[in-house]
């Protein structure tokens, strides 16, 4: 059975899942559903078609599925897709997609801090770290093990790499490359991510080879397309170096240089 705080307003159409805690001044819309083990702890509002996978916590003023702050909504039934394990602290506000039929979309085990700001049509992987008011406009994409700084602010459209890390208080209007650390205003790639690489695990035959590639990439002053080919040549096929060549050749936006 749910524990639900008298004081919280569930729709009886909701979908609460067992062992979970609703605190005090909560309010839950029809459409949520809300996976086992959950804890929102108070003044928690979670509104529009948004289901959240079990073991989620969400601390107090945290506002999750309310409806798009983009202009451009016409209305329809747009989604918010929670998976596991994720905290959620204080004020923190995920918006659900703008357009008929698309979900804005948070992996699983992210913690993210207070006031962060995660906008419609978003696509979060997992095991990110979002630090207190770092804020994502509309669309934007981050991959997996990312940590943005605190204040950092990402453009529309811009992707995040996997593994890669952004400063405080950055302003980041391209993408991000995996693997690497991006900072200043507007944010460039400054170096290689050494500590983020080391705490998942990836390999000094891996870190090498990628400290090389951020050399051709970003100091040799080549075109995206020469520095990849010449990566292509030059290093070996690890899969680290296969994902960064095939996130810039993807990229549309340019890289963060």
């Amino acid at each position: 059975m749910a524990r639900i705080h008298p004081t919280a307003v569930v729709h009886p159409k909701a979908s609460i899942g067992c062992n979970c805690d609703i605190g005090p001044f909560c309010v839950i819309a029809e459409h949520v559903v809300i996976g086992s083990d959950c804890r929102l702890h108070s003044h928690v509002v979670i509104e529009g078609h948004t289901t959240l996978g079990r073991a989620n916590e969400i601390f107090p003023f945290a506002c999750i599925g309310l409806k798009t702050q983009d202009l451009k909504w016409n209305g329809g039934t747009t989604f918010t897709q929670i998976g596991d394990s994720n905290t959620f602290r204080e004020h923190v506000t995920i918006h659900s997609a703008t357009s008929d039929g698309d979900s804005t979309v948070v992996g699983s085990n992210n913690h993210i801090l207070a006031y962060a700001h995660i906008a419609h049509d978003v696509k979060l992987g997992s095991h990110i770290i979002m630090s207190n008011v770092a804020t994502l406009a509309g669309h934007v994409i981050v991959e997996d093990h990312a940590v943005v700084g605190g204040l950092a602010a990402v453009h529309q459209f811009c992707r995040i790499g996997r593994m890669s890390i952004i400063g405080g208080c950055s302003k980041v209007v391209q993408d991000v490359p995996p693997y690497m650390l991006a900072d200043g205003n507007p944010a460039q790639t400054r170096a290689l991510n050494k500590v983020g690489l080391e705490r998942n695990g990836v390999g000094e035959k891996s870190q090498a080879a990628l400290k090389k590639a951020h050399k051709i990439l970003f100091r040799d002053g080549l075109t995206i397309s020469n520095a990849l080919k010449r990566i292509e040549e030059e290093l070996p096929a690890l899969p680290e170096i296969q994902h960064l060549i095939a996130f810039a050749r993807a990229s549309e936006r340019g890289l963060s240089k």
